[in-house]
């Protein structure tokens, strides 16, 4: 059977293409829809369905502009309300693609519409399923992303939905299904997601902790939301423009990409409320950018970042990039609803110290230097996970993840220069440019993170529950 994968690893989401005998079927596509166009162009097939596993909370979907572009059919899973024309399948419906039969399948839990679609070939047999937020591998859905959207509906009153549903749907499906989830590890839509991306249903039935045979509905309920923590703030945020709609992204890249001279920039920047967002690499950023600007760069998981970090997707933002990668910042910003990009900055930061206004700059040391420095006194701050922390840290170090920070300045030493590290050297340098931002600059950044500290020969310790100290 025909289906590919389009895997894109920075907000770890995967789209499908199936095609069969000149027509082409489209799931959960990313906003960006000419590779879809371009991908059915290759095989003469025209796009006659665009399936959306459920309303996305981690990224806007292109449904709307594949739709328009293609003339194919957007269809949701049973109880979908989307503010646009669209088919609402029933449970179990079938649909065409060529001599190919994709099933419906409702699968309510991670949100109410959600729905898995069952791949037959053209002679019935059943060779996979797509799953999108119900199964990961390794994993499920979270059940606490649509609560907002119903009144009296619970994350534990979705987590029994998803119960029935992966027991009841999913779980009876043949061995060797193939299993195909819309995400990967990485992704907040899920925490224990593998990196791997398929897998067969059977294999998942013996090691996805949520599979268990003989797991109660009060276990599943249990195990699944804890250590669950709070959804990223813009999520509820990309589900209203999925189920409502949005600008098209051609219109937006016309209108974001818009070249502004060093002068032009600093009047737009006074005059609105604008993020300066510099998305280069955290080495650049270190060494010379423009003062309160937020760095967030694009090569490390950029747009999922963002979203967390900045939180409405309304922000206006002047962009800082580096030479050619303009449009692409604009589009990848656009995949999790930042819209408003006001234009970047012509030339980079070059042009604005040529133009002779200030830059500034991070303290950053190497970890030897660090080594070196550091003394039972040292004050050391831990921007990772609490899982990664956990797992080995240095000796006394304060833990203050980095998607944490903008509620969280208290636990920041205000006045006692204090080291910053992270595991490789990325969200450090988003922490310190955020610090900064916000008038603490009495931070020292250490370049490469745990990884180079272990490096350095610095002992480090992990936590240990006080329930197993002996």
């Amino acid at each position: 059977m025909k289906i590919e994968q389009i895997y894109t690893g920075c907000i770890a989401q995967a789209a499908y293409y199936i095609e069969n005998n000149g027509e082409a079927a489209i799931i959960d596509p990313l906003r960006e829809v000419q590779p879809y166009l371009d991908r059915a162009a290759k095989d003469n097939a025209h796009i006659k369905y665009i399936f959306e596993t459920h309303f996305h909370a981690d990224f806007v979907s292109g449904h709307l502009d594949l739709a328009k572009k293609s003339g194919g059919k957007i269809v949701y899973g049973p109880t979908a309300k989307p503010e646009f024309e669209a088919i609402i399948a029933e449970d179990n419906q079938e649909f065409k693609v060529g001599n190919y039969t994709i099933k419906a399948i409702h699968t309510p839990g991670h949100t109410l519409e959600s729905t898995c679609y069952l791949l037959m070939d053209e002679n019935g047999k059943a060779h996979g399923i797509i799953t999108g937020d119900t199964l990961f591998i390794g994993d499920v859905g979270r059940p606490d992303l649509a609560q907002a959207l119903v009144d009296d509906l619970t994350q534990e009153k979705l987590a029994s939905y998803l119960f029935d549903s992966l027991r009841n749907k999913i779980m009876p499906l043949s061995d060797d299904l193939i299993v195909y989830p819309s995400h990967g590890a990485g992704s907040a839509c899920g925490k224990n997601m593998s990196k791997e991306t398929t897998d067969t249903l059977g294999n998942q039935k013996k090691t996805n902790y949520a599979l268990r045979a003989d797991m109660t509905r009060e276990e599943f309920t249990k195990e699944l939301l804890d250590g669950l923590g709070l959804p990223p703030a813009y999520f509820p945020q990309n589900v209203m423009l999925n189920i409502q709609g949005y600008e098209s992204l051609d219109a937006i890249l016309a209108k974001s990409k818009k070249a502004l001279t060093a002068a032009e920039f600093e009047i737009v920047a006074n005059q609105s409320e604008a993020v300066v967002l510099d998305v280069r690499h955290e080495d650049d950023f270190v060494k010379k950018h423009i003062p309160k600007s937020i760095f967030i760069g694009i090569q490390g998981n950029f747009a999922p970042w963002v979203g967390a970090l900045l939180a409405d997707v309304k922000q206006p933002i002047l962009l800082v990039t580096t030479e050619g990668r303009e449009e692409e910042t604009i589009t990848r910003l656009s995949r999790v609803g930042f819209d408003h990009v006001l234009g970047y900055l012509k030339g980079g930061i070059d042009a604005w110290e040529a133009a002779g206004f200030e830059t500034d700059s991070i303290d950053s040391i190497k970890p030897e230097q660090f080594a070196s420095e550091l003394s039972k006194k040292s004050i050391v701050v831990d921007a990772r996970k609490p899982s990664e922390f956990d797992a080995e840290h240095v000796e006394n170090a304060v833990n203050i993840p980095l998607d944490s920070i903008n509620s969280n300045f208290s636990a920041v030493p205000k006045e006692d220069t204090f080291y910053l590290h992270c595991a490789g050297g990325y969200r450090s340098v988003i922490m310190a440019s955020i610090l900064k931002s916000r008038g603490y600059h009495n931070l020292i950044n250490v370049e490469k993170g745990i990884s180079g500290i272990r490096s350095a020969g610095v002992a480090l310790t992990q936590f240990v529950c006080p329930s197993t100290q002996k």
